[in-house]
């Protein structure tokens, strides 16, 4: 299970930085702003200086180094988790939610913020522009949140602690 999430986190690291590059780089986005890809799904670019969602955005110079310092620590903590699991839905929760921290990580070293680039949109309703990172960091928590639910839970003893009138 440990190959699989480390597998996994190399994979979602070079999908996110591979794409941040092209988004850069390829389609010139910072200098064109935004390309209608299909009626729901735009690519316009945005540099998140905060964290999700904009969070802790006004955190000034020192905000990459902070930030990426904390990213760090919890990469750290999920590969200590990794090497624990045995199970295949956590390995791939983990690995998701690692590799696309240490992408966001490279970008506020590289950049001081995050390349979020992709723009889901519907019925006059917008979300959040996020990247491929976001995405499989989402992901992994939702499967963490479904594995969390197929855990046995545990029963109080029988004939324990009485109820009180």
């Amino acid at each position: 299970m440990k190959k699989l999430g480390l597998i996994l986190a190399v994979l979602v690291l070079a999908a996110d930085q591979a794409s941040k590059a092209w988004v850069l780089y390829g389609l010139h986005l910072e200098d064109v702003g935004s390309i209608a890809v299909m009626p729901l799904l735009n690519f316009t670019m945005v540099w998140n200086h905060g964290v999700t969602f904009g969070l802790l955005n006004g955190l000034g110079s020192v905000g990459p180094i902070v930030l990426a310092g904390i990213a760090v620590a919890v990469v750290i903590a999920l590969y200590l988790w990794l090497m624990r699991t045995d199970s295949a839905m956590v390995a791939v929760a983990l690995g998701g939610i690692a590799g696309g921290a240490i992408g966001n990580v490279i970008d506020r070293l590289r950049f001081g913020a995050v390349v979020d680039f992709l723009h889901a949109h519907a019925f006059g309703y917008s979300w959040y522009v996020f990247n491929v990172a976001d995405a499989a960091i989402v992901g992994g928590v939702g499967l963490l949140l479904l594995d969390s639910l197929k855990q046995p839970r545990l029963q109080p003893p029988a004939g324990g602690a009485k109820e009180r009138s």
